[in-house]
Parts: structure tokens; C-alpha cells; sequence
């Protein structure tokens, strides 16, 4: 089943901590968001495997944007 992961704040892409096709682990930072000089992770809610991502570092987001899909296991 897809999951959309969402940001979490309103922030900036500072680093983007996973590929495409990579598996992660429930836990395991995906993209971590910088906002107020502050590093914000995101992290993956279920055990899976990186299907999309939407944004590159650098880029703006807003609280509640899809910024990745990820399939669950």
C-alpha cells in the first residue's frame, strides 16, 4: 500500500537522507526540513521501500505537502 509522507512544518529541504528504490525502516530519517535554524526530521512511519520523491534540497515547503510515496511492506 502506498503511504504519502507529508512535511511536518513549513521549512526548507535541507538534506534528503534516501533514493528512490532504497527500503527503509520505520524510524529511519528520510528528509530532514530546516526551519528557524532548526533541522526537523522526517521520518519513515512504517517499514518500506522509497517509490517517489517530490522535492530536492534546497526547496520550499508548506506544512502538509506530499514530499514523498513510499510503498509499505
Amino acid at each position: 500500500m502506498a503511504e504519502e509522507i507529508e512535511a511536518h512544518i513549513t521549512g526548507t529541504v535541507w538534506k534528503i537522507e534516501v533514493e528512490i528504490g532504497e527500503e527503509v525502516e520505520e524510524e529511519d530519517t528520510l528528509i530532514i526540513l530546516e526551519s528557524m535554524k532548526m533541522e526537523m526530521p522526517i521520518e519513515a512511519p512504517c517499514d518500506g521501500t522509497v517509490k517517489e520523491i517530490r522535492i530536492k534540497e534546497g526547496d520550499a515547503v508548506e506544512e502538509g505537502q506530499v514530499v514523498l510515496i513510499m510503498e509499505a511492506d
